[in-house]
């Protein structure tokens, strides 16, 4: 299934797999856009969410190298200098979790966060010139119900999501829901939990709460550091109650738990009508596989040559009379780095053979060299003339390459690369494509004398990158438009031959350009002896 509802069957060397499609770039942002100016609710959810929850209780990091990324990059540099001081001040901040009381702690963060940053934020004037500025939260106010919310402009329509919203008191009460804060109608309060929109004075309860209940988690001591999951009902609190308070101080519109929830965990909406329907083409697709697989031929592939074969199948959009309709499959993308590296399945005793044993005999296999045969060359030594450099990688793990051969002596059971693992050889020329080696056990009953692994019988070579194919040579005349050159000697010019013109040019060292009276440009080394007349 994926994402426009289309079922697309994925047959090895026959159509493109998931990864041969380019997937988007995950949208980011400037640094100081989250920290010190946001104007939408998704930067307040990605400062809660990737800045505040990870400042707080994830593991202890440098900003340094982000901020010096900001100011590389022609950042504010007042700016950065500021948000230097901060996270300077956060270090202290976390500190205090871990041994005030949780009130003393959720209000200390809370002024520091929403009411002393803020202010700090307000100091730099030419920051303000052309937006709105923020406004300082209080805690004590908001809690007494005395603290007056800054108006949030009205959304347009198209931004328009969730319960109506309207205007709130000074006292945080209303008839109705609002975005930066307000108690929640009658109607709003019969809606479930997640959906329901949360006054001011509610995420500021909210932010207590979870700020004491992720405060406790890490001085049990069973955590280190506390990170962002959807389905952590602790973390999803802190992200819902500090975005929407720093909604409320830039006058940004508020989002309820649930939006919260879909835009912080990238959920992709889904209707349950929608999926039975894609569930059932699964089934289909399935059903097509199996019988094709039943008759022992290759699966076909339907193409605008072979209309008839596996075909993908989804949802038509724009025409309710016909909502389902099939599609060509694509072939495998030649640059895919999934589908088309090469799998060899190698068994082995992971406790007694090393890296370097393995990889040399993958080598050797891939030329189609035998262990028992010679690989001498005259003078008695490794002839590595036609052996390609490679890396070794396990995942993302580098164990090594040309320049880091420490592993290479060590068994694959010290490198953690047993059973299940997948080695990865890349070519450090890049002409060959990756060849992957999944590692499985020797076959029950070998014996401790036998070879520590076994290769396939047939070892298939590596297969060369898709190169793109070279341009077409130009077929049209050229023009010469360029002077003709000649060389002076003494005082009569001649029209200087090819073989006359190299060596002048190779010898070049010091030459000098100037301007004869014909207007001719005359080329002339330190001794003043003229070489060339252009």
């Amino acid at each position: 299934m994926c994402y426009l509802g289309q079922v697309q069957p994925i047959l090895r060397d026959s159509t493109e797999c998931f990864d041969c499609m380019p997937k988007p770039t995950p949208k980011t942002f400037p640094v100081c856009t989250i920290r010190s100016t946001p104007s939408t609710p998704i930067h307040c959810i990605v400062w809660a969410k990737s800045y505040l929850l990870s400042q707080l209780f994830g593991e202890q990091e440098d900003d340094e190298g982000e901020l010096d990324q900001a100011a590389a990059q022609g950042e504010n540099a007042t700016e950065i200098a500021k948000l230097r001081e901060e996270a300077r001040a956060f270090k202290r901040v976390r500190e205090s979790l871990l041994s005030a009381s949780p009130e003393q702690a959720a209000a200390l963060v809370f002024n520091k966060v929403f009411n002393e940053d803020i202010k700090r934020l307000l100091s730099m004037a030419d920051m303000w010139k052309a937006r709105k500025p923020p406004t300082p939260l209080d805690r004590d106010s908001i809690l007494a119900d005395q603290f007056t919310p800054p108006a949030v402009p009205a959304p347009s329509s198209s931004e328009t999501s969730g319960p109506s919203t309207a205007n709130v008191t000074a006292n945080g009460t209303g008839s109705s829901t609002v975005p930066n804060g307000g108690v929640a109608s009658s109607s709003a309060q019969a809606k479930l939990k997640d959906q329901r929109q949360l006054s001011l004075k509610d995420n500021v309860q909210l932010f207590d709460e979870s700020l004491s209940r992720l405060a406790a988690r890490l001085r049990s001591g069973k955590e280190t550091s506390i990170s962002f999951d959807k389905d952590d009902s602790d973390t999803l609190d802190f992200v819902t109650a500090t975005a929407n308070l720093r909604a409320t101080a830039y006058a940004i519109e508020n989002k309820t738990r649930w939006e919260v929830k879909e835009m912080a965990g990238n959920i992709i909406p889904a209707i349950a009508t929608t999926n039975a329907i894609i569930s059932g083409l699964i089934v289909l697709q399935a059903l097509h596989i199996l019988r094709a697989k039943a008759t022992g031929k290759p699966i076909p592939v339907a193409s605008p040559s072979q209309p008839s074969g596996i075909r993908i199948a989804g949802l038509q959009a724009g025409k309710a009379s016909v909502p389902l309709a099939t599609y060509y499959v694509s072939p495998p993308n030649p640059a895919c780095g999934i589908c088309r590296d090469q799998y060899v399945s190698v068994q082995c005793d992971p406790a007694r053979v090393t890296l370097g044993d393995l990889i040399n005999a993958v080598l050797r296999a891939e030329r189609g060299v035998g262990d028992d045969e010679d690989m001498e060359d005259g003078e008695g030594e490794d002839d590595e003339s036609e052996r390609r450099e490679v890396a070794v990688y396990e995942g993302q793990r580098l164990l090594s390459d040309p320049d880091m051969d420490d592993n290479l002596g060590s068994t694959l059971e010290s490198l953690s690369c047993t059973r299940g693992k997948f080695l990865t050889i890349v070519d450090e020329d890049e002409v060959f494509e990756n060849v992957v080696l999944a590692l499985s056990p020797l076959p029950e009953g070998t014996s401790a004398e036998s070879p520590a692994f076994i290769l396939p019988a047939t070892f298939p070579s590596p297969k060369q990158h898709a190169r793109p194919k070279p341009p077409a040579p130009d077929t049209t005349e050229e023009v010469d438009d360029e002077p003709e050159i000649v060389v002076a000697e003494s005082s009569r010019k001649r029209a200087a031959s090819e073989d006359d013109i190299r060596p002048a040019k190779r010898a070049r060292t010091q030459e000098h350009l100037e301007e004869d009276e014909d207007g001719h440009i005359v080329i002339s080394d330190d001794d003043d002896d003229v070489m060339e007349v252009l």
